[in-house]
């Protein structure tokens, strides 16, 4: 199978655009994928999925071409790599996305609509750009499974994540304990890193800064040759100065003396 996986393709054409349709044609005709997937040998490959409610955009692409060099390069071993693809259906994406189609905001708007007619709504949302995706994702010259795809608001997914986390707790391997965690008021529940990147809500900041010397220990032996030598510092934070105890240096980066 490795032999027919890497064989050199003839083309009439040095179109790319051209040499791309017909190699995904050629693909497809062939079953290439799908022959691809009689090895013995397994390799388990997680795809994270991405939401759909939108297209896709660069990172996602660059990502997919990332996470098809290690899939791919199993299956040139004659490893099976099922590649299952999967639709992220939670978190603050969806719930936003129909909050601002329904023109609603907040959790007492959202019971007097209904929460399970919000819900539905969700549902629907989640999955309208499944087909482009699919598009998108094909021309790149991935190998998908998008016939046995999963979404995250499966029932047997969801089941599968509560069974996961028990065995989890059985083993001792999960603890209670306090954590900073970013906070929506609008939302009334913690937010994660990503979505606080949602919807531009990154603003520029201009913050006092300071820049003071920190004199080095007569007893440092790179102060040989110098009367003195103080280790330039820049921080936003000033009032943390009186509290500091040391400077962190890093013993493979390189200093520069620059005399007054």
């Amino acid at each position: 199978m490795s032999a027919n996986l890497t064989k050199t393709i003839k083309l009439d054409s040095d179109d790319f655009s051209k040499i791309e349709i017909s190699v995904l044609k050629k693909w497809k005709e062939e079953n290439t994928f799908q022959n691809s997937l009689k090895g013995d040998r397994e390799f388990i490959f997680y795809d994270g999925p991405p939401f759909a409610n939108g297209l896709p955009h660069y990172g996602h692409l660059l990502t997919g071409f990332i996470k098809d060099l290690f899939a791919r390069y199993q299956t040139m071993r004659g490893k099976k790599v099922d590649r299952r693809f999967g639709w992220d259906c939670h978190g603050l994406p969806a719930e936003m996305y129909t909050e601002k189609k329904l023109k609603i905001s907040g959790k007492v708007a959202i019971e007097e609509y209904g929460i399970e007619k919000f819900n539905n709504y969700c549902k629907e949302s989640v999955l309208k750009y499944t087909n482009d995706w699919q598009e998108y994702v094909t021309r790149q010259a991935r190998w998908v499974d998008f016939e046995n795809d999963y979404k995250t608001m499966d029932i047997n997914y969801m089941e599968s994540v509560i069974w996961a986390f028990k065995e989890l707790h059985s083993k001792d391997l999960i603890y209670q304990s306090m954590r900073v965690m970013p906070y929506s008021w609008a939302c009334e529940t913690p937010v994660s890193d990503f979505e606080t990147r949602i919807d531009n809500s990154y603003r520029e900041k201009h913050s006092k800064a300071v820049t003071l010397g920190f004199k080095l220990s007569e007893e440092n032996e790179i102060i040989e040759g110098y009367k003195e030598i103080h280790l330039a510092i820049w921080t936003t934070t000033p009032w943390t100065l009186p509290s500091n105890l040391a400077v962190a240096v890093g013993e493979n980066i390189d200093y520069v003396a620059v005399e007054k």
